[in-house]
């Protein structure tokens, strides 16, 4: 059972969402917060395994009640996707640092919703088709790409490592990582967290970040 807490400072919304999540097998809704603080404090009493979090809440806004949650070690079971109608830059970028898992809009088709519940909940990171080129684009510029520097932890990856952070930052799943290094999913996984472990990174769409802010991951490239 896939248990969801929903934060979102419109009770319309929330009651929808509520709606669509506790009618889905194998979901259950934990409970509701309308705004930040709430949020954090709903989280550490129930423990739930996915926050949908909106950004713009009174309070405190989602962005700092996912760094909230995301630094709290007795938290680290919980997964954070941000729910909004903001899919600009700044936000993808600040709820990604933050430690949020996944990126999807409020006009996200319902079923669509789901499957990003379930894929975040499996391991991986998830960003919606806007969100990602608003990423990208972020990166592409010249004047952003000529401060970045790359983490002096990634010297400690191997060549192995680097070629699977690659992958990961192009949004490939372990099994896809598997198909196009000829290992089975379960290495790539483990690299993956041997990965994450030695860049500090809260999970896969930090990873991302990193690929892209160290310059390992050139925008546009093959």
């Amino acid at each position: 059972m896939i248990s969801v807490v929903l934060a979102d400072d419109q009770a319309l919304i929330r009651t929808a969402v509520a709606e669509l999540v506790s009618h889905e097998e194998g979901f259950s809704v934990a409970g509701q917060a309308g705004n930040g603080r709430e949020a954090v404090e709903l989280v550490r009493r129930t423990r739930p395994d996915i926050v949908l979090m909106d950004i713009r809440m009174p309070v405190m806004d989602g962005i700092q009640a996912t760094a909230a949650i995301c630094a709290d070690p007795e938290l680290a079971g919980t997964r954070i996707i941000v729910l909004t109608t903001f899919e600009e830059d700044e936000y993808v970028l600040q709820a990604l640092r933050a430690g949020a898992s996944g990126f999807v809009g409020k006009g996200t088709e319902a079923g669509d919703l789901m499957n990003a519940i379930r894929t975040v909940h499996g391991g991986d990171a998830l960003l919606s088709p806007r969100a990602t080129r608003a990423l990208i684009d972020r990166y592409t510029a010249p004047a952003e790409r000529a401060e970045l520097t790359a983490p002096a932890a990634l010297a400690l990856l191997t060549e192995r490592e680097l070629e699977i952070l690659l992958l990961v930052g192009r949004g490939h799943a372990n099994t896809a990582i598997a198909d196009e290094l000829v290992i089975s999913p379960h290495t790539a996984k483990t690299h993956v967290n041997r990965m994450m472990t030695k860049l500090g990174a809260h999970d896969r769409a930090q990873l991302v970040i990193i690929a892209y802010e160290s310059g390992l991951l050139v925008p546009g490239g093959a």
